[in-house]
């Protein structure tokens, strides 16, 4: 006893590698690019780079070769991505057991869509927490996503896939919104039932920056350098009834989710766009679930979300 008791003192004493670094670690010898592992991890290069020193210095050994062109694992840096993943790997299923004893299932809704207006999506919404304890939440897509990888939510529910998170999440998609065109009535084109950009192109977009929503952004970006006539853009205000007012006083148009589109004012009005531009202006919506959660709540859940009926197991 007293033998395992030094065991055990000893153990403490000794100076081990954190998870964080261990995450960071992962991520890098994945991408082998510090930039991109950075991106995926929701931080900036320079912490990213002090983790890896910090567990480099940690395990007395280099962990990655690294030179202006590329960037490799050193021996040791293989060894570690066997283990590492194994104690990673190990660790999450703990925490998935023990989170199987919670019937609460933690579920988020990106604030950019308003579900009550998108039937298909919130009916099935109310079948699943009518199934379930259920605790919701209202952020933004990238907030979501980070709730998510911290272990804060068991699932999200999205508006377009993350640029550098397949590797960590699964995305199911569910559902694609179409956009709607909001333009001041006063307008010639205002009395057409659906509009093409071109039949406005007198007016300028206002229009968000690419870190906001990238892939939202490059979805209509494709779309615009096609268009015949070059886009006026304008910086989007923050606040939305700042921007509806001076749309309405004809200072410009935008693009919203039709579900979104419920505010009334004069002066204001939403079009639907040309069957062409439909097609690629939109959003699809995803529920987004960590790779390693394979609780059955959380299956299920991604079921009903998708099909409306419960995953049945097999026997």
């Amino acid at each position: 006893m007293l033998n395992r008791r030094r065991e055990i003192m000893g153990s403490m004493n000794t100076k081990l590698p954190g998870i964080k670094q261990l995450q960071c670690f992962l991520v890098v010898a994945q991408e082998l690019n510090f930039r991109r592992a950075a991106e995926r991890l929701r931080m900036t290069q320079p912490p990213l780079t002090r983790q890896i020193k910090a567990l480099e210095e940690t395990l007395g050994c280099s962990l990655f070769i690294r030179n202006t062109h590329e960037v490799r694992l050193t021996e040791s840096g293989r060894k570690l991505v066997v283990k590492a993943t194994y104690l990673i790997n190990e660790l999450t299923h703990f925490v998935d057991e023990m989170n199987t004893e919670q019937s609460r299932l933690r579920i988020g809704l990106t604030r950019t869509l308003s579900f009550e207006n998108i039937p298909q999506v919130n009916d099935r919404i109310k079948q699943l927490i009518s199934h379930e304890e259920f605790d919701i939440q209202n952020q933004t897509s990238s907030q979501l996503l980070q709730s998510l990888s911290k272990g804060l939510m068991d699932m999200v529910i999205i508006g377009e896939k993350s640029l550098h998170s397949e590797q960590d999440f699964n995305f199911h998609w569910i559902y694609r919104e179409p956009l709607l065109l909001v333009m001041p009535s006063a307008h010639p084109a205002s009395l057409q039932e659906k509009v093409a950009l071109t039949d406005i192109a007198d007016l300028p977009l206002f229009w968000f920056p690419r870190h906001a929503n990238p892939l939202y952004y490059d979805k209509c970006e494709a779309y615009f350098r096609h268009l015949p006539f070059t886009l006026e853009r304008i910086k989007e205000p923050d606040d939305s009834l700042v921007l509806l007012s001076s749309i309405a006083r004809g200072k410009g148009m935008t693009l919203m989710p039709q579900s979104m589109c419920t505010f009334n004012q004069q002066g204001l009005c939403y079009r639907a766009l040309t069957d062409d531009a439909a097609q690629s202006l939109n959003i699809d919506i995803y529920v987004a679930t960590r790779k390693s959660d394979t609780r059955d709540g959380v299956i299920n859940g991604i079921q009903r979300l998708i099909t409306g009926k419960r995953h049945k197991k097999a026997l």
